[in-house]
């Protein structure tokens, strides 16, 4: 009996093979480009996949949140981390203190305030903590601007005790808004650009820049391209998914991670209904693409809608197949929200399910 008769559904089902390649070749990519890797394990919140990239010549992990961190200090499998995140509030720099006598952590800051409450902490417990500027590149999210206010900022947190300032990070998030693999290219090449030219501006103005870090999947064939960059944080690269798919480059035959479905209803010719809703594939729009999840088997049919447990499949006219009890494969839209939904995912090796690995990350938002 094969995978998608064994395994009951929904579930996570990873194909071997398509994994380990993935981080091969992107580790391969980093050395050809002389840049280190520091993965985000935001994407896959698991021990095996991060000791698989720690064996492909990972120097380090990024997080997001310190839960990330903290389970998978936990598991043996972290030992040093870049949280690229604010770490605000009593609660966190508590657990950050705690975090650091285990662990090597850096931390992002992007703020007078956050810095200064960082070093207040770590002069009254006697440690110093290693921090990063963001920059903000063009997501507009979180981040200080490259250039003048970028080094207004770095004078600022260097004469913060408690505190040494490594070098910059930035997450070109933004290059999601290009049509085409050019203006994908454009954008995350002039963000590489911004960052090579505010560390200059830093080194020039006597602060060391050791560390310029770039981090996004899409952007992780062009960013790290730039001469000056010299880490890459890529995450999602490992599993890759539907939102990729518009740029090229990648295929069905790069995701390596895909939601095991079934076939639950066909109430009329042109539509079916699986059993993965919204509690499964998670709500992120298409991004280019129609649907809430790609079908393998069936890539004329659209996921049109979810609810919480089913998904509702509008099929094209004549379409044969999606009966009753049939097994589908579907490729999310976003693939870390979606990991972070379930409890396990299936490793799947030549048809058969070998190992089951616990997503021990998942809803560790804190």
């Amino acid at each position: 009996m094969g995978y998608r008769d064994e395994l009951d559904t929904p579930c996570l089902v990873v194909h071997e093979s398509i994994l380990r390649r993935n981080v091969e070749e992107m580790a391969a990519f980093a050395r050809e480009h002389g840049v280190a890797m520091r993965p985000h394990l935001k994407t896959h919140k698991t021990a095996e996949i991060t000791r698989m990239q720690r064996e492909a010549g990972a120097i380090g992990f990024t997080c997001a949140k310190l839960g990330e961190a903290e389970a998978l200090a936990d598991a043996g499998v972290l030992d040093d981390v870049l949280l690229a995140y604010q770490i605000v509030g009593e609660q966190k720099i508590r657990r950050l203190l705690a975090l650091m006598d285990r662990i090597k952590v850096t931390v992002a800051v992007d703020g007078v305030e956050g810095a200064a409450a960082l070093s207040a902490a770590c002069r009254d417990a006697g440690k110093t903590l290693d921090v990063r500027l963001e920059i903000n590149t063009g997501l507009d999210r979180a981040g200080v601007l490259p250039g003048e206010p970028a080094l207004a900022l770095a004078r600022e947190v260097m004469q913060m005790p408690g505190l040494r300032l490594t070098g910059i990070m930035t997450h070109e998030g933004h290059v999601a808004k290009a049509t085409n693999a050019d203006e994908l290219a454009e954008i995350a090449t002039a963000a590489g650009k911004a960052m090579v030219e505010t560390a200059d501006l830093l080194r020039s103005n006597g602060i060391p820049v050791d560390v310029v870090s770039v981090g996004s999947t899409p952007a992780s064939w062009y960013t790290p391209t730039v001469p000056g960059i010299t880490e890459m944080r890529p995450g999602t690269y490992v599993f890759n998914d539907n939102s990729a798919f518009r740029f090229g480059r990648i295929g069905v035959d790069g995701c390596s991670l895909r939601i095991l479905a079934t076939v639950i209803s066909r109430p009329a010719p042109d539509r079916a209904v699986i059993d993965a809703g919204s509690k499964t594939l998670a709500m992120d729009p298409p991004q280019g693409r129609k649907g809430h999840g790609y079908i393998v088997e069936y890539p004329d049919a659209v996921i049109a809608r979810l609810s919480e447990e089913h998904g509702v499949v509008l099929l094209p006219p004549g379409m044969q197949g999606m009966e009753v009890g049939e097994r589908v494969e579907v490729i999310p839209n976003h693939v870390c929200p979606t990991i972070n939904l379930q409890d396990e995912m299936f490793l799947v090796r030549d048809g058969e399910v070998v190992e089951t690995w616990p997503i021990i990350a998942r809803g560790k938002v804190r």
